[in-house]
């Protein structure tokens, strides 16, 4: 059966959502259409498609049509587990179920992630010579932490003997980083499938065999970038690709793309080193470490728009040791415990070479145009060992131009989200994934089906003092925040924009209201959203990833307040760096960037409210200059059309009315 045998992807469509007892939204069969038209044209799709239109049987049916019949892969690309395991578990194997007499042959899917998130095999049994390497250096003489540690692995070498997938998703109860890595390894530090004694059972490896098999590959934005960056391919070879929730795209490209030198891996490796190489060299690294770290524990965290001859001697000193230690171990050992010790040791060595050397790039005077951004991070550790981490970082200006050549250049993609449209058009998403001015690309907003107008109200503040620079609420904004969750009975999700500012309220407020204040950090985020979700009139304040990752359908949530516009730290030295790079061409730096990254989030923070076609609501902006400035009709332009008001008593009533009737 060829594509033109296939019955019509909108036929398609109608029988799997009669087959699944849903029913058909016209946005939905909009969707559907236009990603198979791109399959078919080879040119780029976005689409923005709201909460409650389906799309993920809108991408999914052409999709499995287009793999079924062309007999080549499509990679559907998200970027949260948790819709990768809802795609996997119970969307493909329904919709492959409903489809059956409608397709060639049953599609196959697989789910394919990074080799970190899987067990490997040869670690377990011959360990890496060096246990303690990765335990950072305080922790080894804590009895406590170590017995911890140990009663980890153990329980990871005994799920070894009774797991099918290795895959770290499917620990219950999970454990931390620093456990997991006791019993995995990243791509650079693998033997093999040829050198490693237990290649074949690998099930890093075996998860690959199974993607390379199927018709649907489901991987995250991660990996997907990571298969761009790295010289060899990671993912099956593919000409269709999706990404959902292609929002948070650039921003995980970007995060693989930053390289970092930081004391503790540092520490790492020249243990590793020490009895791999002449005690020479292992001397050598060791102070060359040393001194590095020393030089930026002391230094000014910030941006570098120079690099200091001190810590340049330092970088090029620890670039040369960490190259000529990894020159200096056997390349070629029999023993497969000292293969794993090796490959470890030199996957930890490039690193360093290779990321001081990046950094020492970044200023070389004969490179005019900089395509990277160094900075130095102290970022505060939790925990028995408090205190500050100091992190040099190297990122890319922008990954435009990588996404460009290496994901859309060989293959067709759709890129989709809820929210992708910034002051109403896809043009910054557009450059920012590298389509403006490059391949050929559409944009289509298929809507919602929610009446926005008639299930929600957008209040912005306008009688409220402008946000201060220090993030403290003020007075003002404290009352407006109490008297509208007096009137909503709780009920709020509150998005605040820093850590400081949600928990200063969420004390100055428990005071003041009657019904129960959860926030962020005072359990895992998972366990709070459960029990705000649970209970009706209790509220959850918190900060960045309650901004995306909270689904509360029904009366638990019927107001959304947001304590400020989230535009970007001043400090942000990637954001800033960027801004200034779009003003050095003519272009308005503070529009293009911060504004921008403030309407996504602004869009993404109010898709809270509605996630069901009953739910009703208010978002409430507490943010004067939503109302005031210039840039305020371009955030609003980004938002859902809610009916719109500077009203404070309508609110209030609407909320009283809503909160006190038969939702209760």
């Amino acid at each position: 059966m060829n594509a033109d045998e296939l019955p019509p992807v909108t036929e398609l469509l109608a029988t799997a959502v009669a087959a699944l007892g849903g029913a058909e939204r016209s946005g939905q069969v909009q969707m559907a259409e236009a990603v198979a038209h791109a399959f078919a044209t080879g040119e780029h799709l976005a689409v923005q498609a709201g909460t409650g239109t389906g799309k993920s049987l809108a991408y999914l049916i052409p999709a499995i049509a287009r793999a079924v019949t062309d007999e080549t892969p499509v990679v559907v690309s998200t970027a949260t587990i948790a819709l990768q395991r809802q795609l996997v578990d119970r969307d493909l194997p329904r919709l492959v179920d409903a489809l059956a007499g409608s397709l060639p042959h049953r599609p196959r899917f697989a789910l394919l992630k990074g080799r970190r998130n899987y067990l490997c095999l040869n670690k377990i049994h011959n360990g890496s010579g060096d246990d303690n390497a990765d335990a950072p250096q305080e922790e080894l003489f804590g009895p406590v932490a170590t017995t911890a540690l140990g009663r980890d692995v153990a329980r990871l070498t005994e799920w070894a003997s009774s797991t099918e997938t290795g895959d770290r998703d499917e620990l219950t109860p999970g454990v931390p980083d620093r456990s997991w890595s006791q019993v995995s390894v990243s791509a650079r530090e693998c033997l093999g499938v040829a050198r490693c004694p237990y290649g074949t059972d690998c099930f890093s490896e075996r998860a690959r065999g199974e993607a390379g098999r199927a018709d649907i590959v489901v991987t995250n934005h991660a990996l997907l970038a990571i298969d761009a960056i790295a010289d060899a391919s990671v993912l099956p070879e593919h000409r269709f690709l999706v990404v959902d929730e292609a929002h948070e795209l650039v921003d995980r490209v970007t995060s693989v793309a930053t390289g970092e030198l930081t004391p503790a891996p540092l520490g790492v490796a020249t243990r590793r080193v020490a009895r791999l190489v002449r005690p020479e060299l292992a001397q050598r690294m060791e102070a060359a470490a040393a001194t590095f770290s020393s030089a930026i524990h002391d230094a000014q965290p910030g941006r570098f728009d120079h690099l200091d001859e001190e810590l340049a001697t330092y970088l090029t000193a620890l670039r040369d040791a960490a190259s000529a230690a990894r020159g200096d171990i056997d390349p070629a050992p029999r023993d497969p415990k000292a293969a794993a010790t090796r490959n470890e040791a030199i996957a930890a060595l490039t690193e360093i070479a290779d990321t001081a050397a990046r950094v020492l790039d970044s200023f070389v005077p004969a490179i005019p145009d900089r395509t990277d951004v160094v900075w130095l991070d102290h970022e505060e550790i939790r925990g028995a060992a408090a205190g500050m981490r100091p992190v040099l970082r190297v990122a890319p200006l922008s990954v435009a131009g990588l996404m460009r050549t290496r994901i859309f250049a060989d293959a067709t993609a759709v890129l989709t989200s809820a929210t992708l449209t910034v002051g109403g058009s896809f043009d910054a998403m557009a450059g920012a994934w590298g389509l403006r001015d490059g391949p050929p690309w559409q944009g289509l907003d298929v809507g919602s089906p929610f009446e926005h107008a008639k299930s929600g109200i957008l209040y912005i503040a306008a009688h409220l003092p402008p946000p201060g620079r220090d993030g403290a609420g003020s007075p003002e904004l404290l009352d407006e925040i109490t008297g509208l969750m007096q009137a909503a009975g709780g009920r709020t999700l509150g998005l605040f924009s820093s850590m400081r500012a949600a928990k200063a309220a969420a004390e100055a407020v428990r005071t003041r209201v009657d019904t129960p204040i959860l926030c962020q950090g005072d359990d895992g985020t998972a366990a709070l959203v459960q029990r705000f979700a649970a209970e009706p009139e209790t509220s959850l304040f918190g900060t960045l990833s309650l901004w995306q990752g909270v689904d509360v359908p029904g009366p638990s949530l019927s107001l959304v307040l947001i304590d400020r516009i989230p535009f970007p730290r001043p400090d942000d030295p990637l954001l800033t760096a960027r801004q200034r790079a779009v003003a050095a061409k003519g272009g308005n730096g503070f529009m293009t960037v911060a504004a921008a990254h403030a309407a996504l989030l602004l869009a993404q923070g109010a898709g809270r409210l509605l996630r069901r076609a009953d739910d009703r609501g208010v978002v409430a902006v507490l943010d004067s200059r939503m109302a005031t400035a210039r840039y305020g009709g371009y955030l609003r332009a980004s938002l859902p059309p809610f009916w719109t008001t500077t009203d404070h008593e309508r609110v209030e009533q609407a909320l009283r009315r809503l909160c006190t009737g038969p939702a209760d």
